[in-house]
């Protein structure tokens, strides 16, 4: 198992570690509802350097990550981000990730950490046509995300750049802590605002202990996986291997927004025929209309109790106090409002499909 920059810290601070995508990660410190309205209502910083990333550059850079990625790179500016997918060749998604426009042929690609090696060689795989530079920074480079509506404050008194000039999913290279180069990005995982950083990992320590000092008055906490997806869920945030994977296409997850046909991409044929045709199976939101917990894998039935879905994400709310989660389902029963029933334990407890997020 891999370790991140940060890993003697999370232990001596007391942190329960599980193993996470091929890493020894902190799954929570004082508990995961602690660490939940932490980051909702003050702030919390959490390690997420298990993520890879990677430099793409030179002359045919922005022409590569156009093809193998489903958003539209030409709509980038330099300091601006974009959240986009890899289409496989057979109708799914190769993963999620990050697109970074660094300079004009210099772009950053962050990508999830079970994914580091197939994300690479899948690139590489079209690179061998477009010949750009190919960078693997994964093990050079730590992340740390300080989340929540204090995190602004938090990392203002840390770092010259002003970080209110910093729109949603655009980013700046300045100094945090006195430590140079370091990507700052308006991103994060969470929904209720905040920062992630980028730097190298010699920093880390001395970054997280900056961090952790400038947020004390703040209520600032650390914060580790489990609250991360509790946060990201109730928002209706996809979490690759889950909710979307190598099966599942961006139309039938939700993310036709991020697939735009006014450009060639792998696989783009197929897409465009999903879209005219419309799909058979759809990612939804639902709350469970009895007290009841989902979980992954759960069967999703209709109330003739025909098995109609999956259930990808479910949890219960620390925000909303009722169970709720993602499901694909078949069509019809994809559409809001739709009644569909979660089996748990043989028993089939009513649920609603709603809009999300749910909050």
């Amino acid at each position: 198992m891999k370790k991140t920059a940060l890993y003697d810290k999370h232990v001596s601070l007391g942190a329960k570690i599980v193993p996470f995508a091929g890493f020894e990660m902190p799954v929570q410190y004082s508990g995961v509802t602690e660490e939940h309205f932490a980051v909702r209502e003050k702030a919390g910083i959490f390690d997420v350097s298990h993520m890879g990333q990677f430099f793409i550059e030179g002359a045919s850079a922005k022409d590569l990550l156009q093809f193998v990625t489903s958003n539209n790179v030409d709509a980038l500016e330099n300091g601006k981000a974009q959240y986009s997918c890899l289409p496989n060749e057979t109708g799914g998604i190769v993963d999620d990730l990050i697109v970074y426009k660094i300079e004009d042929e210099k772009y950053f690609v962050v990508v999830n950490a079970s994914n580091i090696d197939k994300d690479w060689n899948h690139i590489a795989k079209y690179n061998e046509k477009f010949g750009a530079k190919m960078t693997n920074a994964s093990d050079e480079m730590s992340l740390i995300a300080i989340q929540g509506p204090k995190a602004t404050e938090i990392l203002q008194k840390l770092t010259d750049t002003d970080l209110s000039a910093i729109p949603y999913y655009h980013f700046s290279i300045g100094s945090v802590a006195g430590f140079s180069d370091v990507i700052i990005s308006n991103t994060g995982y969470t929904g209720s605002g905040g920062f992630e950083i980028y730097f190298d990992n010699k920093f880390a320590e001395q970054l997280w202990d900056a961090l952790t000092e400038a947020g004390k008055e703040f209520g600032l906490i650390p914060c580790g996986l489990a609250s991360r997806d509790t946060l990201r869920l109730e928002k209706g945030f996809c979490l690759y291997g889950n909710d979307i994977d190598d099966a599942t296409s961006p139309l039938e997850a939700g993310l036709g927004w991020i697939t735009k046909f006014d450009k060639d991409f792998v696989n783009k044929a197929f897409l465009q025929n999903q879209k005219t045709e419309g799909v058979s199976k759809k990612l939804v939101g639902f709350e469970m209309q009895e007290k009841a917990i989902p979980r992954h894998d759960y069967e999703v039935v209709d109330a003739e109790g025909n098995v109609i879905g999956k259930v990808t994400s479910g949890t219960m709310s620390p925000m909303k106090k009722i169970g709720l989660g993602l499901a694909y389902v078949d069509k019809p029963n994809f559409k809001i409002g739709s009644e569909i029933f979660i089996r748990i334990r043989n028993k089939d407890i009513p649920a609603k499909v709603v809009k999300l997020p749910f909050v």
